[in-house]
């Protein structure tokens, strides 16, 4: 069978990853067209298409070669990793995206009392991530059963299935609303760009690198902001101490007043009030913070 030439990336048909999935690769130049049955999008501007599926599907579409990539959550992927047979083609984290955080965390009933993993002992734990959880209890001795469920995993301990659970938590409302708590942490998660191990050959990989340039360059910026000021030569040295962090500022000269220096300097995150006053004080003035859309490096 001929090899596809354009670029498939599979990414949650409907979820809390979906919209800023699309609002990302909108930021990376991609644009898409909607098929009627809503579970393709065809690359308009780039040979970039996009499949809409269970976001549990999305690793074992990648393996199997239907997809090239895709948008999934890190616990996601690395419950397949774990589980995946060794026929599956090994899959690799290629970015974090910095949307959709959440952590893998063991939840216990309130009223238990607990300080360490090995209290664990003997207990039964629900949840929808037997790998993960296998492979936390095996690295720390603990023996405790594992009890697998697709779903509602936080009612167990009620339903007397469980002693505890092993699931996602964002605020930790869903727990206290089950009297639970959360005790340990298994896994920081957040969206991530998943791809196998060896991209393909061929135009397709071409396009995985382009993608990659263009995703490092909209993370980047994402949180960065472009400081603009003026300053006096002399005062020069102290505003550019004050500089929140980034590649060294550009110095260009100002017309007409030759001690005076236009500064324009990429700062990697917010620049606050109290930076622009303690910057103000060391000697500059006229001075602007505007949001950064795209950068290629």
């Amino acid at each position: 069978m001929k090899p596809r030439d354009r670029l498939r990336i599979a990414m949650q048909k409907s979820g809390r990853l979906t919209e800023p999935a699309l609002e990302l690769l909108k930021r990376c130049g991609l644009t898409f067209r909607q098929s009627r049955d809503k579970l393709f999008c065809f690359g308009e501007g780039e040979p970039v298409d996009l499949l809409l599926v269970r976001d549990d599907d999305i690793p074992g579409l990648i393996a199997q070669g239907v997809c090239e990539l895709g948008i999934v959550g890190r616990n996601v992927l690395d419950e397949f990793r774990l589980t995946a047979g060794r026929e599956s083609e090994p899959l690799a984290e290629l970015r974090p995206l910095g949307f959709g955080r959440c952590r893998l965390s063991i939840a216990v009933p309130q009223e238990f009392d607990y300080r360490e993993p090995s209290q664990l002992s003997g207990q039964r734990i629900a949840t929808s991530y037997p790998g993960l959880l296998g492979a936390w209890l095996r690295e720390r001795g603990v023996e405790a059963g594992v009890v697998t469920l697709a779903g509602s995993v936080e009612i167990a301990p009620k339903l007397g299935t469980a002693d505890a659970i092993c699931d996602l938590v964002q605020s930790g409302g869903t727990l206290v609303a089950n009297q639970l708590r959360e005790a340990d942490v298994l896994l920081e998660s957040e969206a991530v760009l998943a791809g196998p191990q060896s991209l393909p050959a061929d135009e397709r990989g071409d396009l995985v690198e382009l993608l990659l340039k263009r995703l490092d360059g909209v993370i980047q910026v994402r949180e960065s902001r472009l400081l603009l000021l003026q300053a006096p030569r002399a005062a020069l040295e102290a505003v550019t101490r004050l500089l929140p962090g980034g590649p060294q500022p550009t110095l260009l000269p100002v017309a007409g007043q030759p001690d005076q220096l236009m500064l324009q300097a990429l700062c990697a995150g917010e620049v606050s009030w109290r930076q622009l006053e303690e910057i103000k004080k060391a000697g500059a003035r006229e001075m602007f913070v505007l949001p950064v859309e795209k950068m290629l490096a």
